[in-house]
């Protein structure tokens, strides 16, 4: 695997982790932050819990087959990623808008309250 995939596949199981940990055993929950968050070797896992180097890759395939198996279902990333996207496209409008301040603030003061930043809208 090239090390721009390797990365980029890291980075997709931890945020499906951060949306569906507690989906997961708690086996499967510590092997997956050893291996994906910590950068933990399998043998090195392995050796912490004196079990099969192979035992260790099994769980964590496993749990990436449910990570992945609820984000077809769920598709809670999928809609994050979306989000951001909107988000980001806003917050351009917003930067774009130099003549109407109150337009400008309005538009900011949205994207804040979608982030979950702001306080009511009102």
């Amino acid at each position: 695997m090239h090390e721009t995939d390797a990365l980029a596949k890291t980075n997709r199981i931890n945020m499906l982790f951060d949306f569906y940990e507690t989906l997961l055993t708690e086996k499967q929950q510590t092997f997956l932050k050893y291996y994906f968050h910590d950068d933990y070797s399998l043998g090195e896992i392995a050796a912490e819990f004196d079990i099969s180097r192979q035992a260790v890759y099994e769980h964590v395939k496993r749990a990436e087959a449910v990570l992945e198996s609820c984000e077809s279902k769920l598709q809670l990333l999928a809609k994050h990623e979306a989000a951001e996207r909107w988000l980001a496209k806003l917050d351009q409008m917003a930067e774009r808008i130099a003549g109407d301040s109150d337009m400008r603030a309005e538009l900011l003061a949205i994207a804040q309250g979608l982030r979950g930043e702001g306080g009511s809208a009102t």
